[in-house]
């Protein structure tokens, strides 16, 4: 019998605890991202994975956990389920718990650690995403994508109680190991509770991550299953639009990570992350930019007086700082009558700015709010950038009262509480082509 880790808890920033267990004591920090069909206390119990295991601990430290709503960790509230930015939360409790300044990531089928890697660069030595999709539904500019009816197909499935993953589906190899079928529906029903199982599998099939993995910055290896081609298109998408990554493909249709041929696709992993690494860029990141302006500055200006409306600045200035920081923000300077400031998720970024907006009210004033996400260059006191220009566009779209957002962000949050009412498309002066707005319609702060 093979010598089960503890099970340790780690606490997320905001509340709430993850389960992981870190295993082998190899000169690689690896934090894994499990698929979805099981929890960690399971693997144990499935010769196959534990043969996975024991060839990573051969030359690494791997970390595995169980996302926040799965497994052993607490529970989350479909409202407060914002997906992807509680999964990043949940994998830097993890690392920070350990103590690990760097990790390696590798994302098995869940495409989540590209979002961590883009976000935290400074913390990711490499990313490895095996058979993974920045995107599911097809789009007129994603053609790789699964057509809607087959999403939709899925979705309505697991919502009437099926599995999130099969033997048919992501292991056929195994489809005749009775074994192996009894531990993965097990498994399956362990993982959590049958109305967590469609909220995480929804919003799993309506995010949109592909701004976050051209953000990408940090050696990447890209595993592909060449045989099952709708995967497989989507896995070589990443690799087209990943700078610098490395893509290999294999040969078969599994692409659950231990199946057949997993111990040969370990001996790549193991030769990429060991190896000499290029080495990874600091000054560039993923974030949420958020652009805020008062509204009639100059009209309130005149009507109080020079003395008056410095005092309301700089009650209307504490506030803000007092919201940025609740929310986890940056500040990185003000705008004169407004400020902009960065956020490492875009659910905060738009808690942050209701809560401003909202907050102001008090003063007897009104704001403006402007959020994209993208790639921003960060300088000592400043940060620059494209995504800070359309943020910054955006902010000049919105009316009083009002926080817009870019598609960008609203596709970061699908199956959170955050509702966003389409305002269609707009021209963002300087910024080429049309781009998608959306209002905040319904946030919870």
């Amino acid at each position: 019998m093979p010598t089960v880790p503890e099970t340790r808890y780690a606490t997320v920033e905001g509340g709430g605890q993850v389960a992981y267990q870190a295993i082998g004591d190899g000169a690689v920090d690896l934090l894994v991202i499990r698929p979805p069909s099981f929890p960690i206390d399971l693997m144990w119990d499935e010769p196959l994975i534990v043969r996975f295991l024991d060839r990573l601990s051969s030359f690494c430290r791997h970390i595995w956990f169980d996302p926040r709503g799965t497994g052993a960790s607490d529970t989350i509230l479909h409202e407060d389920g914002r997906l992807v930015e509680s999964y990043v939360d949940d994998m830097l409790a993890v690392v920070d718990d350990l103590g690990c300044e760097r990790v390696a990531v590798m994302s098995l089928s869940v495409p989540i650690g590209a979002v961590f890697a883009a976000t935290y660069p400074a913390r990711t030595t490499a990313l490895v995403l095996a058979d993974a999709s920045a995107r599911y539904r097809r789009a007129p500019d994603y053609p790789v994508g699964w057509p809607d009816e087959l999403i939709d197909t899925r979705i309505d499935l697991v919502r009437r109680g099926g599995p999130i993953g099969s033997a048919e589906v992501m292991a056929p190899s195994l489809v005749d190991d009775v074994g192996f079928q009894q531990w993965l529906q097990r498994a399956g029903r362990l993982i959590c509770p049958p109305a967590d199982r469609a909220w995480r599998v929804e919003s799993a099939l309506n995010t949109d991550l592909r701004d976050a993995v051209r953000a990408l910055r940090v050696p990447t290896l890209i595993i592909t299953h060449r045989d099952r081609e709708s995967s497989a298109a989507q896995s070589r998408y990443l690799a087209q639009h990943i700078d610098g990554a490395r893509n290999i493909e294999v040969p078969g249709t599994d692409t659950m990570p231990f199946a057949s041929d997993s111990l040969m696709l370990l001996d790549t992993v193991e030769e990429f992350l060991t190896g000499k690494l290029p080495q990874v860029q600091l000054d560039t990141v993923l974030a949420t930019v958020l652009f805020t302006d008062i509204v009639n500055s100059t009209g309130q200006a005149a009507e109080l007086g020079d003395r008056r409306w410095r005092e309301l600045l700089t009650r209307h200035d504490a506030l803000v700082e007092d919201a940025i920081e609740r929310f986890r923000g940056r500040r990185v300077k003000s705008t004169g009558d407004g400020v902009l400031a960065t956020f490492d998720g875009p659910g905060r970024a738009i808690r942050c700015a209701c809560a401003i907006r909202d907050g102001v009210h008090t003063l007897g004033l009104e704001i403006r709010a402007g959020l994209h996400s993208g790639e921003i260059e960060i300088h000592a006191d400043d940060v620059s950038g494209i995504a800070v220009h359309i943020g910054q566009r955006v902010a000049a779209q919105a009316r009083p009262n009002e926080v817009l957002v870019s598609r960008t962000v609203a596709d970061l949050l699908a199956g959170s509480d955050l509702a966003f009412r389409d305002e269609g498309e707009h021209e963002l002066k300087g910024v080429p082509g049309m781009w998608r707005l959306f209002q905040v319609a319904a946030p919870h702060v």
